[in-house]
């Protein structure tokens, strides 16, 4: 029996790990050990949120050296990460500025300025991307009007994980799945959109070939192969999501929660404009045609300002709490990267009437709640779009072992819920590693072994959980917030 040992690297905006997948080539089975994990954050550098890259390069080759040194053969490393960030390198392979992080508040504004100058529509019906203020596009047009003396320094503009990937290998390669998040790809060719490139005054020499995932891309140490995964988070976790049938959507649940389908066509019309959907890359000519939620940020920003340690024993707290006291928009501005998240949410129900959250178990319930509401909007958009009812959830990421928000979801979006994988970006990255070692063929098949290998909970819909009055009334209350 042939056990290939797979390394997977996820990168997400607060923690990484260094993960090692051991395939048995005989029955299929796969077993995951965490061999490193380490804390990401932002570093200040000149007022500004930025990443630390040789901090991350080292935590990577750290967790690399731990399997290593444990006499295991590694037959193939993958790097997965956050998506919208970029790298600019010199000639000589070095990095030209900060690595600015995505919630940092340079581009506030930018959206709106560049909407004005090229047509919300232009934009839109090129990329079919999403609408965010962090999106790539707008924080290179923040770096051209602020730092114009950059761009004679800079040969190559490439994502993160392909950074890391060019510090393992020595080897560029441009990734399209992370590639298509900085709404700079044109939806219809799947390559940079040169008119967009053109508009930020940057050359398409910066930007290369995008190439799609599945492929070795260099050589670790002269010995194990390096390979280009879905090295979008999300694109990783959606191909390790058991999507039960072809109307079914995920939910892939973290810092960021993303909601969506997986379509073998893009959905760039008016009602998608209008619904602030996106259209990422997948694998196997798919496509992501989903929407970013604000997500667990706010409870994880509001466990670490309550100084809290038992995460299980708050959300039962939470749990016990009166149902629907105060709501909000998760996705409002004010949520993206505030001084006190705790005062932001009490100044947002200040400010819209409502009753103030006060104890931490309170605040987690509103957040929880919160999210279950906008989870039930976007379901309803999706169904909309697909022009059939969304038949069952797919939660997976590390939010889906929160039960208490699992049942939620089930109540208030009226669909089953299936939870699990909690690893969902690792196992994507593993199978796209399996793909690239011609050990299985598309996601599909690699989905069936992960039903096989890591059970899922069910949640089933309670129809009569509260009284159909009550429930209307809330849910037109949210609606008023978005």
């Amino acid at each position: 029996m042939t056990i290939l040992n797979i390394a997977a690297v996820d990168l997400g905006a607060s923690s990484g790990r260094v993960m090692l997948a051991s395939y048995s080539t005989e029955n299929h089975k796969i077993s995951l050990e965490e061999i490193h994990r380490f804390k990401n954050q932002f570093v200040s550098q000149n007022g500004h949120d930025c990443w630390d890259l040789a901090y991350l390069e080292n935590e990577i080759v750290n967790g690399l050296r731990k399997i290593s040194n444990s006499g295991r053969t590694l037959h193939s490393i993958g790097i997965d990460t956050w998506g919208v960030d970029y790298v600019l390198l010199d000639q000589n392979g070095e990095v030209v500025g900060p690595t600015y992080a995505y919630r940092d508040h340079r581009t506030d504004g930018v959206m709106q300025k560049v909407q004005a100058e090229l047509g919300k529509e232009v934009i839109y019906r090129k990329t079919g991307i999403q609408f965010l203020t962090f999106n790539t596009l707008y924080q290179l047009k923040a770096m051209t009007d602020e730092n114009p003396a950059w761009l004679s320094q800079v040969k190559d503009f490439v994502m993160i994980p392909d950074y890391l990937n060019y510090r393992l290998t020595g080897v560029i390669n441009r990734e399209y799945t992370n590639a298509t998040t900085t709404q700079l790809v044109n939806v219809n060719i799947d390559s940079w959109d040169t008119a967009l490139l053109d508009y930020l005054g940057l050359p398409a020499s910066w930007f290369g070939r995008i190439r799609h995932p599945g492929h070795q891309v260099g050589l670790w140490e002269n010995r194990v192969p390096v390979m280009s995964v879905a090295s979008h988070d999300t694109a990783s976790a959606v191909i390790s999501a058991p999507l039960s049938d072809e109307n079914a959507a995920y939910l892939c649940s973290g810092t960021w929660s993303l909601m969506g389908l997986d379509t073998t066509t893009p959905c760039t019309d008016e009602r998608a404009m209008n619904a602030n959907i996106t259209n990422e890359g997948g694998i196997d000519g798919h496509y992501r045609v989903l929407k970013n939620i604000m997500g667990l940020w706010l409870f994880n920003r509001l466990c670490t300002e309550r100084d809290v340690t038992d995460i299980p024993a708050l959300v039962k707290q939470a749990e016990a709490e009166l149902p629907f006291q105060s709501l909000i928009n998760p996705n409002a501005e004010c949520f993206l990267n505030p001084s006190s998240m705790v005062e932001a949410i009490q100044q947002y129900c200040r400010e819209h009437n409502q009753v103030i959250p006060k104890t931490t178990a309170q605040l987690a319930r509103c957040i929880f709640e919160s999210l279950a509401m906008l989870y039930r909007k976007v379901a309803l958009e999706l169904a909309g779009l697909q022009g059939k009812p969304i038949s069952a959830l797919h939660i997976v990421g590390g939010g889906s072992q929160n039960a208490f928000l699992n049942q939620l979801c089930a109540d208030l979006c009226g669909i089953d819920v299936f939870a699990g994988p909690v690893e969902a970006s690792v196992l994507g990255n593993v199978g796209c590693q399996l793909m690239a070692l011609d050990q299985i063929h598309n996601a599909a098949e690699f989905r069936q072994l992960v039903v096989k290998n890591f059970p899922l909970k069910q949640f089933k819909n309670r129809p009569h959980f509260m009284p159909a009055s009550d429930f209307e009334e809330k849910w037109r209350e949210f609606c008023a917030l978005n």
